[in-house]
């Protein structure tokens, strides 16, 4: 295995992206941030070629291995070989059955829970999108009937979405649902789903919680009004440096 760090691709502000970072923060791995700006063509942008010889579909976030050369995408593709690589079994369980509900959870996430960004945080963020009003309509009516099946299935018979320990689902779902909460965006009532709001909770005493997620705390409210181009840029920013010394404090 090489002893030099992992590459990530990608900015704090991605959700993908965040997840990533989490895991490995929260298991003290050491790794290095690469940014690329999403949809871009320019020399750090996901659609440059170099960019897209390495990820055909150009997403992020990609991970790379410096000494090996070898890359992988996919937020939840990355969780699960990270766990695979490292042996994190308590995030990742080897017992298939346990396994099995938290890959459940992850192949359920798109097309249902990722739609919090689609419908309620890029439309504001992301302005040049142009994303229509009526599927803005259609991803908030598919994140409350997410939030539903969370409340009254998943978290109403476990503390995390796959049991009773924290897992990669987890992280991957609080990445998106979490973003919407107060005190980050604000941009969805959380009051009908106490047990989802109980797991948020939960979530922000897990460890490296506030060094992932000052990206979002420095963004604030965007519920009303939103942001200049100028606070997401600062957001970001703040949150590479509170990276950079999360980082260096492993190295120590």
């Amino acid at each position: 295995m090489s002893s030099q760090p992992l590459l990530l691709y990608g900015v704090p502000f991605s959700q993908p992206v965040r997840a990533v970072m989490w895991l490995m923060l929260f298991k003290d791995t050491p790794f290095e941030m690469v940014l690329i700006n999403p949809g871009s063509k320019g020399d750090n942008g996901s659609r440059n070629p170099a960019y897209l010889a390495k990820n055909p579909a150009g997403t992020i976030p990609m991970i790379e291995d410096p000494a090996s050369g070898y890359v992988l995408a996919e937020a939840h593709a990355i969780l699960a070989y990270l766990c695979n690589r490292h042996g994190w079994h308590d995030v990742y369980p080897e017992n298939p059955e346990h396994r099995g509900r938290v890959d459940w959870y992850l192949n359920y996430h798109h097309r249902n829970v990722r739609d919090a960004s689609v419908g309620l945080v890029a439309p504001k963020i992301r302005k040049d999108l142009n994303i229509p009003q009526a599927t803005q309509d259609a991803a908030r009516a598919t994140l409350t009937n997410a939030l539903k099946a969370l409340d009254t299935g998943w978290l109403e018979r476990s503390r995390f979405l796959a049991g009773d320990a924290l897992t990669i689902a987890d992280f991957a779902a609080y990445a998106e649902i979490g973003q919407l909460r107060p005190g980050f965006t604000n941009v969805y009532d959380f009051e009908p789903f106490p047990n989802v709001q109980r797991w948020l909770n939960d979530m922000q005493g897990v460890k490296a919680h506030d060094e992932v997620h000052v990206v979002l705390a420095e963004l604030g409210d965007i519920s009303v009004e939103p942001p200049e181009m100028e606070t997401i840029k600062n957001a970001n920013k703040r949150a590479l440096g509170t990276l950079k010394a999360s980082l260096a404090a492993l190295a120590t």
